[in-house]
């Protein structure tokens, strides 16, 4: 299909058809685009879009109505596209995207409207030129009014659309109806796809199976009795979920703490990718009406949403491992000093790397560590090593650190304003943590978990054994007057 037609063919809302909606001509927005193509051959979307946001009178607001008017046809795709996504990912029987487009597929793609001096008030263009007011808002004049065509690393206008529509407010408030906080962490969990399943620990895997044995269950009963919404578990729901994960040995405690665990695997589940909204781009399958992966590329070949996804990735799983890194040397370097500055256990501070070696290098117990440290009982080599402790506060440290680049990055890629909003700020910090918990500490945390013949290969334990073995070698080498100065 000729990219351009979709300057001049829209997609509205239509009751006649099955699928819910029509691919219309737009013979304005045609021939408008034609006169523009004549003129200048190139840069088609970048042209279209100076007309449009012109406010200095270069141009007259009839030319900047039609220019908006093709491009208001060009972002129908992504947004009908944005509810399909929503439908395919969470609508089970509760929803189609035929709902999700009433509120945001609203442009007739006939009507002419420009964007006011003050960048807001949408303005009617009627036929001799004249402007006023309208009540009604265009849900795509609205995503054009807010995309930035002059930053220096912007999205595309076809990532921007999608993206817009995903955070559409009446949307979300549409959502909202069937138990979803855009959406509900019962709803996400009630929901997880296979991609997703997959990609969970073990433990987390068994925690998700007992859920939808309970849950489901419970809701299909409530279903049948027109109860839409997804409510949090009841005690009795969470007690027999407890009772499941023992059968398959997962032991946890109490409701309060199998709820918490559970809000941990919802966060996950949010966790797609940061920047998930920025999807490689689809095409239509004109067999089901749907949209489909690209295959019209080699599959070697990226398009610009693929390599600015990967750069993303790559740099997120660069510094984590950067940050990994320097807050092990820092948690371990600290724990030393508390050491050296304790009065019961200032003689053990030259122990903790040895003993660190032969809990994680060598997968010894407390137990075994104990006798070979020259201490007393089991006890004090946990209170002296503290594995957990020292988890925590490293996972502490490099999320903190991680967050710190991102937001660094972020604001180079003028993604947020210098300082961040407090929603944005707390919404990427839930995102950082969640990325570096599924990537390195969920699986650091198990192992420690684990009683006899355990194995430490997770990451974490690999980077810290990396770590040790370094500073041994150092220490080593190290000239004695170092060696003094280091204690």
């Amino acid at each position: 299909m000729d990219v351009s037609s979709r300057y001049w063919k829209i997609y509205r809302i239509s009751t006649s058809q099955r699928v819910g909606y029509e691919h219309c001509l737009v013979p304005p927005a045609q021939e408008f685009l034609k006169q523009v193509r004549n003129l200048v051959p190139t840069n088609t979307q970048a042209v279209l879009l100076s007309y449009f946001v012109d406010q200095n009178s270069a141009v007259d607001v009839t030319t900047r109505a039609k220019a908006g008017l093709c491009l208001r046809s060009y972002v129908s795709e992504p947004i009908l596209r944005a509810c399909q996504k929503i439908d395919s990912l969470f609508s089970g029987d509760n929803f189609t995207y035929q709902d999700l487009l009433t509120y945001v597929l609203d442009d007739d793609g006939k009507t002419l409207v420009i964007v006011d001096g003050d960048g807001k008030t949408q303005l009617i263009v009627d036929n001799n030129g004249e402007t006023r007011t309208t009540d009604y808002k265009f849900f795509s004049v609205r995503i054009l009014q807010k995309f930035n065509a002059d930053l220096e690393s912007k999205m595309s206008l076809d990532n921007w659309a999608y993206f817009q529509t995903t955070q559409n407010p009446e949307l979300k408030n549409y959502l909202a109806e069937f138990g979803f906080k855009h959406l509900s962490d019962w709803a996400l969990l009630n929901r997880v796809r296979a991609k997703q399943f997959e990609r969970l620990s073990k433990r987390d895997r068994h925690l998700v199976e007992v859920f939808h044995a309970v849950y489901r269950r419970d809701r299909l009963q409530k279903h049948s009795r027109g109860v839409r919404k997804c409510p949090e578990p009841s005690s009795t729901q969470l007690q027999e979920m407890l009772n499941g994960l023992r059968k398959r040995d997962v032991m946890i405690n109490s409701t309060v703490e199998l709820m918490n665990e559970l809000k941990q695997v919802v966060t996950q589940l949010r966790h797609y990718d940061i920047w998930s909204y920025r999807e490689p781009l689809e095409v239509q399958d004109p067999n089901t009406g749907g949209y489909t992966f690209r295959t019209d590329l080699p599959a070697d070949n990226l398009n610009e949403v693929d390599i600015e996804e990967q750069e993303i990735l790559d740099f997120l799983h660069e510094q984590l491992s950067l940050a990994l890194k320097n807050a092990i040397e820092q948690e371990i370097g600290d724990r030393i000093k508390i050491l050296k500055k304790s009065k019961n256990y200032a003689v053990f501070a030259q122990q903790f790397l040895p003993g660190l070696q032969f809990y994680y290098c060598q997968s010894l117990s407390l137990k075994d560590i104990a006798p070979k440290l020259e201490m007393t009982s089991w006890d004090q080599a946990r209170r002296v090593l503290n594995p957990g402790e020292l988890l925590s506060k490293v996972r502490t440290t490099t999320v903190k650190q991680l967050l710190d680049s991102i937001l660094k990055k972020a604001e180079e890629k003028h993604l947020t304003k210098n300082p961040p909003e407090p929603d944005y700020l707390k919404t990427l910090a839930e995102y950082i943590e969640a990325f570096a918990d599924d990537e390195i500490f969920r699986e650091a945390a198990e192992e420690i978990r684990v009683g006899k013949n355990r194995s430490m290969n997770s990451f974490y334990a690999r980077q810290l054994c990396k770590y040790i073995e370094q500073r041994t070698q150092n220490l080593r080498t190290c000239p004695p007057a170092v060696l003094l100065k280091w204690g």
